[in-house]
């Protein structure tokens, strides 16, 4: 693979609308083709764990922070179900691109490494908010939650998929099997998704759990969209939203230096 940073002035501009137009139209087409896969599994499981935890726990928990504890735990499975389809949709998508030998078919068109980063993530975005939508309608019509601040619970999403889409790129990139990336996901993703705050309130926690927790920024995902559908949280919104900024800017910046460098995407 040539060093695309190192091209000089492209004939179509400084940004390949078109193409990273293509990229993202390709990215959204794979996973609405195998819809089943992608769209309808996750909404099962999603169900499924609202509905065992509250049949399990629901009935002894009692309240937590004011609300229900059904209530309480529906808007950390709806973004731990968007943040785990994110960090899919771009991980498997390069995996099976390097697996299948065909990774070149993206590499060798004229698109920069930021636009290579930007049109997987909008990819993993799609898939993010089809998700999101799809189960906020199940809430409401099942529960009746309805998003106390709608434009801030889209955001929360969004920067939930965009986190996790940059994540799920910088382990495309490093896998180079199936397995290693099935490590990545059962060893990194899937506890950082769980430890978050999802089905407890920290404040229940030891110390040290409290701290752990807090320097997990998954955490600040799930407990800003908890306060944007409603209205209560264990740390302040806009805390989370800083840092869950903070941290895709750092991963995206980490993908697109392993897209620039060829980083394990060299022949």
């Amino acid at each position: 693979m040539h060093d695309i940073s190192q091209m000089g002035t492209r004939r179509f501009g400084a940004v390949n609308w078109l193409g990273l137009y293509t990229l993202c139209i390709r990215e959204w087409q794979r996973f609405l083709s195998v819809w089943t896969q992608t769209l309808l599994a996750p909404l099962v499981t999603a169900g499924l764990f609202l509905v065992i935890f509250t049949i399990a726990i629901g009935p002894r928990r009692g309240d937590v922070m004011g609300v229900d504890f059904t209530t309480f735990i529906a808007p950390g499975i709806l973004m731990m179900t968007v943040i785990q389809n994110a960090f899919a949709n771009t991980s498997s998508s390069l995996v099976i691109g390097k697996v299948q030998g065909n990774i070149v078919d993206t590499l060798m068109p004229p698109l920069s490494p930021l636009e290579l980063v930007l049109g997987y993530l909008m990819g993993a975005i799609g898939r993010g908010l089809v998700v999101a939508v799809a189960i906020s309608i199940g809430l409401a019509l099942t529960l009746g939650i309805v998003p106390q601040y709608p434009l801030m619970a889209l955001a929360y999403v969004v920067l939930g998929a965009a986190l996790l889409g940059a994540l799920g790129i910088v382990a495309g990139i490093y896998a180079n099997k199936f397995d290693q990336m099935a490590a990545i996901t059962n060893f990194v993703v899937t506890p950082l998704a769980f430890l978050s705050g999802t089905f407890y309130s920290v404040e229940a926690l030891p110390p040290v759990l409290w701290y752990i927790t807090h320097l997990n920024p998954m955490f600040y995902l799930i407990d800003g969209l908890r306060f944007a559908v409603i209205g209560v949280s264990d740390s302040p919104p806009a805390l989370g939203a800083v840092i869950g900024v903070a941290t895709t800017l750092g991963i995206s910046v980490l993908a697109y230096a392993m897209f620039t460098r060829g980083t394990r995407l060299k022949a």
